[in-house]
């Protein structure tokens, strides 16, 4: 199957994308209140990387995405990439934070 990932010495793919530079890094100011980044992300990311200073809930949707207490947990400390769909299944545009129990902060990297 042709790939244009680069390849290591055998030939298999290594599964590496570039972050987004020109806008592609998020910073959420994280409350008890449902928060999420004002700019879309570009139609061309096709992964995001979160990490949070303090444990968080998380949704990804559109522009009118809300996050709640029943959302995905993320905890805080943790570096991990999402996928933001496309092709046969909708593209996410946008994520939603809220807090579990104090202030903090999400840094979001778009990767190409």
């Amino acid at each position: 199957m042709p790939t244009i990932l680069p390849l290591d010495d055998d030939n298999n793919p290594i599964p590496a994308i570039r972050l987004r530079s020109g806008g592609g890094a998020h910073a959420i100011a994280v409350t008890a209140s449902s928060a999420r980044n004002s700019t879309a992300f570009s139609a061309y990311t096709k992964v995001v990387s979160l990490y949070a200073t303090g444990p968080v809930f998380v949704r990804f949707g559109t522009s009118g995405v809300t996050a709640s207490a029943l959302d995905h947990y993320f905890p805080s400390g943790v570096y991990y990439d999402f996928s933001l769909g496309g092709g046969k299944v909708p593209h996410y545009t946008h994520i939603a934070v809220m807090r579990v129990s104090s202030d903090c902060t999400v840094y979001v990297s778009e990767k190409e």
